[in-house]
């Protein structure tokens, strides 16, 4: 059970990671808009504001998700 649970462990951490990678992509794409003055600096900057809060809210989802699946292992 432990060992499923350090699985557990390790899938949502390469989620998160996952996650992270997909974060830096948008912000190079914003800041390349910004540089092609696609945007402005106001946009560039609620545009990140937003991706970092898309992003810190789906890797609270991860942990609650895996701290829920641990418990459950561990309760059988």
């Amino acid at each position: 059970r432990k060992e499923i649970c350090k699985e557990v462990k390790k899938i949502a951490e390469d989620t998160k990671v996952a996650i992270r990678n997909t974060r830096r992509d948008a912000l190079e794409k914003l800041k390349g808009l910004k540089k092609a003055n696609s945007i402005t600096e106001d946009d560039e900057a609620n545009g990140e504001k937003k991706i970092q809060n898309l992003t810190d809210k789906y890797c609270k989802e991860i942990d609650v998700m895996a701290a829920d699946k641990e418990k459950e292992i561990l309760e059988i």
